[in-house]
């Protein structure tokens, strides 16, 4: 006779069979603590349902594995297995659409997540507003003719922009001459070279002495590329 579903017995049996694996006695009272099992009872238990037939079990050494008695199962024949594996089919396709589904849904919420709301849009517009008319007064003063640098002012920073480019000139060539000799008989990768000893070129963060050089004098530029 089977023991009470709610008794200490029931409780262990209930669970070996549910997980139909070989256990020991701690993996029982380890998942079995929710209902405030001790080891102890859970071993007795085990060792009553094992006599009773109602488990089987090997002993290694002084250990017990317990197992679920196979020959208590249902076990489905091939037209059953058959009707399994086409429900589990069928299941399969609602789960891959319900994925899809939520997919879509997730989607369209990160969508909205990201659109402005009303009082967003709003204070957008007047910052927006603010800045054109700020541009449009800039605007006015240019068309009307104000003279925004002086001569004397814009002849010295164009004089100093020339030497600081002359500098910048002069500094290229002699770390050009300084690498070139360093590296004539390395047996290093260049740019591996570089990269170790942490250089960085003009180009690596975007600038160039041509582009920076015809600046000085923009008119003697467009002439030449006529």
């Amino acid at each position: 006779m089977p023991p009470k579903s709610d008794s200490v017995e029931g409780i262990v049996l209930g669970f070996v069979n549910e997980q139909n694996r070989p256990l020991n006695s701690q993996n029982v009272a380890d998942a079995l603590q929710k209902y405030n099992l001790k080891k102890t009872a859970v071993q007795k238990a085990l060792d009553t349902l094992a006599e009773n037939g109602q488990i089987s079990y090997k002993e290694y050494g002084k250990q017990k594995i317990y197992l679920a008695r196979q020959d208590h199962f249902k076990i489905p024949n091939n037209q059953e297995l058959d009707q399994m594996k086409k429900d589990n089919s069928k299941l399969q396709d609602e789960l891959g659409a319900q994925k899809k589904t939520i997919s879509e849904v997730e989607a369209e919420i990160r969508v909205l997540h990201s659109n402005l709301t009303l009082e967003e849009i709003q204070d957008k517009e007047a910052k927006l507003i603010g800045e054109v008319e700020e541009m449009e007064e800039k605007l006015s003063t240019l068309r009307s003719g104000v003279v925004l640098v002086k001569a004397e002012d814009k002849k010295v920073i164009e004089e100093t922009y020339a030497e600081k480019i002359n500098q910048w000139r002069k500094r290229k060539r002699i770390f050009k001459e300084l690498w070139d000799a360093i590296t004539e008989n390395s047996p290093k990768d260049l740019k591996e070279f570089k990269e170790e000893l942490g250089l960085e070129y003009d180009e690596d963060v975007g600038v160039s002495l041509q582009s920076c050089s015809e600046l000085i004098n923009p008119g003697k530029r467009r002439k030449t590329a006529r």
